[in-house]
C-alpha cells in the first residue's frame, strides 16, 4: 500500500476527495477498521456516484489508480488496495457504488487521515458513529 503525505498550500481549506484531479467527488460512507492480531488500519469508503467513474480510461493513465484527499493541510496521495464498481437494478447495469480499500500502516499517517476525515465530515455534514 503506498501512502504519501504532501505539504501544499491551499487556497480553499475545504477537503476534497478526487480520483481525477481538480473532479471532486461525494463520499457516502466510510468504515474504519483494525486488525486484531496484525494491528493494522484498514479503511474502505464507498461512493454511491461517482463523477471519475465514465473517464475511467483516463482515470487509470492519468493518475496511476492515485486517490487524493485535499485540505488545509495539504494532500494525501493513497495508492487503494481494491476499487469495487456495484451495478444493479433491472439491467444490472445501473451504477450502485464505488467502494475503495486501502491500508493505513504507521501511526502518523492514520492520525493525518483522521484530521482530513474530521474536516471532510464537518463540511459535508456527516457524523460519526461507533460501532
Amino acid at each position: 500500500m503506498d501512502f504519501q503525505l504532501y505539504f501544499l498550500i491551499q487556497m480553499s481549506t475545504k477537503p476534497t476527495i478526487e480520483f481525477l484531479s481538480g473532479l471532486p467527488e461525494e463520499l457516502s460512507d466510510v468504515r474504519l477498521r483494525r486488525g486484531k492480531t496484525s494491528g493494522i488500519r484498514n479503511v474502505l469508503m464507498i461512493f454511491e456516484n461517482l463523477r471519475a467513474l465514465e473517464l475511467v480510461n483516463s482515470y487509470t493513465r492519468q493518475s496511476k489508480g492515485a486517490l487524493h484527499l485535499i485540505d488545509q493541510e495539504g494532500e494525501i496521495e493513497v495508492t487503494p488496495s481494491s476499487l469495487k464498481i456495484r451495478f444493479g437494478g433491472e439491467d444490472g447495469d445501473d451504477l450502485r457504488g464505488v467502494e475503495c480499500q486501502f491500508e493505513i500502516h504507521e501511526d502518523d499517517h492514520w492520525e493525518r487521515f483522521m484530521r482530513f476525515m474530521h474536516r471532510y465530515a464537518e463540511a459535508n455534514g456527516m457524523g460519526y458513529q461507533d460501532s
